[in-house]
């Protein structure tokens, strides 16, 4: 990488400011921050092509050439009404809001039933010493240039600390939501989530926008389960025509259980890099994905699992719809360290082509260094079978309802896995939703 070139002096400015405000903010953290935007001014975006594998099939330019404001105020107060006619949204969840990557304690829950479940910036007064122990831990800033960037504005974000042996009986939701700003706006999401031992947890982490725009969504999520926890996690990413990096990193003690599905559609340009560290044995994970494209839209799946002990399981199955011009890319690693025996892992990537112009890149990949292992993994990519659309055609139905109906099946088996009622109804509804060519029949009807 290169230095950071003019372009980034907005950044440079704004941590000038940003500084300055959060100057009664704990001294760790402003060193922290300090070596961070030292770390991003020496790398800048990783706009590199030629020996830059992973953002090979990943072009940053568009968000590395443009301007965004940090930290600006929404033109307007949002309502709950608003957000829950595009996020997902049910009255017995209980809710963690942030607006423009601060939080807005007139729309999130006061009492989160025994879990500790607080704006990363109300957290640094109560609970500093646990979070200086594992912010930056799991992500450290070095690992490339939006991570650095992240880490440098760090100023709120959410706080999840579930205690030894809880079982919480509701399901809390993560909510950022990105509205209009006077100007192109950049957010900085922090996520920390701390599961203790046995203790068991269900969440939906999402990233949704009420008025669309231009916008850029900069996450990052770190999450450590303790012995035999359990958190089934959910990734909405609804951000319509915005930007949106995601890093989120794993790190599973031992007989823990990590079960997650991500959702994703509407971004001008998404990249999520997800890494599952299996550090003990009995771990198990079950990381599974659908990602709904059109347009011009372009979407980077960059997931990794590190089996690094022996008697581990895990699952990577990603589906993909594809319409339009879009592009879809799938970077899919399994590795067994050595020592790691009885290690059982697969993972595929399936994707649903609609347009002879979309296109997807799959690199599903085993690196294994042990023995007595069982270790497999597959890609494939196809249009909608024709003698399958024949059947329902001969069966009444129109085109459109059929392929409506091919498609929500060739979905359901990752959907279907969201034990969340209300979630799964919803993210089904969007499937469909997401492609224009049945938004606009919808619209005619």
């Amino acid at each position: 990488m290169t230095q950071a070139p003019a372009r980034y002096d907005r950044y440079l400015t704004d941590f000038e400011a940003f500084e300055r405000e959060t100057a009664s903010q704990p001294e760790w953290l402003h060193d922290l921050r300090r070596g961070s935007m030292a770390h991003f001014r020496s790398v800048g975006l990783p706009t590199a092509r030629k020996g830059n594998e992973p953002w090979k099939y990943t072009n940053v330019a568009p968000i590395a050439d443009k301007e965004f404001a940090l930290g600006l105020q929404p033109s307007r107060a949002l309502t709950s009404t608003e957000i829950a006619a595009v996020a997902p949204w049910c009255t017995v969840w209980k809710e963690l809001v942030f607006v423009n990557g601060r939080y807005s304690p007139e729309l999130s829950s006061g009492d989160f039933d025994g879990v500790t479940a607080l704006s990363l910036e109300q957290a640094f007064a109560t609970h500093g010493d646990i979070i200086q122990k594992h912010l930056g831990n799991l992500a450290p800033f070095d690992y490339d240039g939006f991570t650095a960037l992240n880490t440098a504005f760090l100023r709120d974000g959410a706080f999840v600390l579930v205690p030894d042996g809880a079982e919480i009986p509701v399901h809390l939701h993560v909510l950022f939501v990105t509205t209009r700003a006077d100007a192109p706006v950049a957010s900085h999401p922090r996520t920390l989530i701390l599961a203790g031992s046995q203790s068991k947890l269900t969440m939906v982490e999402s990233y949704v926008s009420v008025d669309g725009g231009s916008y850029l969504n900069n996450a990052v999520t770190e999450i450590v389960l303790e012995d035999g926890a359990q958190l089934e996690h959910h990734r909405v990413l609804l951000d319509r025509d915005a930007y949106h990096v995601g890093l989120t990193r794993v790190r599973q003690g031992r007989d823990s259980r990590f079960s997650s599905m991500a959702f994703s559609t509407g971004p001008a340009l998404a990249r999520h890099d997800l890494n599952v560290l299996l550090n003990d044995t009995g771990a198990e994970c079950y990381v599974r994905g659908l990602y709904v494209t059109a347009g011009d839209q372009h979407i980077d799946n960059y997931l990794s699992i590190d089996h690094a002990q022996p008697h581990c399981t895990s699952r990577l199955y990603y589906k993909g719809i594809l319409d339009d011009r879009s592009r879809a890319v799938f970077g899919g690693t399994v590795l067994v360290r050595e020592g790691a025996v009885k290690t059982d892992a697969h993972q595929e990537d399936k994707n649903l082509v609609l347009s002879n112009e979309a296109e997807v890149d799959s690199k599903p990949a085993l690196e294994i260094y042990a023995d007595d292992v069982k270790c497999g993994h597959g890609a494939t990519a196809g249009a909608i079978a024709e003698d399958a659309l024949f059947y329902m055609r001969s069966r009444g139905l129109d085109e459109e309802t059929a392929q409506i109906f091919l498609i929500n099946g060739f979905a359901a088996e990752i959907l279907d896995q969201v034990t969340m009622e209300p979630l799964h109804a919803y993210l089904a509804e969007r499937t469909t939703q997401a492609l224009p060519r049945f938004r606009r029949e919808e619209a005619a009807a």
